[in-house]
């Protein structure tokens, strides 16, 4: 599959960064997420670089017949109207395990967003590990995970890092990647 999944990229023009993080758990954001086809390309980039990671997407997504094949890929259904206790069971999630990587789209959708989501965040300070920041660029047709990050707590601070990564980074629809920042509180 690894071979496979390296061929269709590159017959799509795509190329893989294919240098992982050394860190056994982790929680990688991928972004921007403007597309459906972005999706398609983590799942080409999982195969590909024989990264395997869960990754989290709303609960609807994951009934039958669907279901079955996003529970196949990593899938984890989440109910975002009833997320109550969710990082918290994450968290421990990260703690029973010696390895685990968690996909999200701090976006939470690909319609644009005046901020992220900061679940993500929250996960990572709570569950003790980095954030690696993952990327997709239809600009130079590249999908790879870029620096770790040990959050500091310091959301400004974090989040200014994030934003100068990501700076360059454009989505298929450019228009609807959203604004790197939190909701104001």
């Amino acid at each position: 599959m690894r071979y496979l999944s390296r061929w269709i990229a590159r017959l799509f023009g795509w190329r893989f960064d294919t240098q992982l993080p050394a860190e056994q758990r982790f929680v990688l954001i991928g972004y921007p997420h403007t597309s459906n086809w972005d999706f398609v390309l983590a799942m080409l980039f999982k195969s590909a670089v024989g990264l395997p990671f869960n990754w989290v997407a709303k609960h609807n997504l994951f009934i039958w017949p669907l279901g079955i094949l996003m529970r196949a890929l990593g899938g984890i259904g989440v109910d975002r109207s009833r997320t109550r206790g969710f990082i918290g069971q994450l968290a421990d999630e990260f703690q029973r395990r010696e390895t685990m990587v968690l996909g999200i789209t701090p976006e939470g959708t690909r319609a644009h967003t005046d901020h992220l989501r900061s679940g993500f965040y929250h996960l990572a300070l709570s569950a003790e590990v980095p954030v690696a920041l993952g990327y997709i660029c239809y600009k130079t047709k590249r999908l790879g995970i870029g620096p770790i990050l040990h959050l500091s707590g310091d959301q400004h601070a974090d989040m200014a890092q994030i934003r100068e990564f990501y700076a360059d980074k454009v989505g298929l629809y450019p228009a609807d990647q959203g604004v790197i920042r939190f909701a104001p509180k």
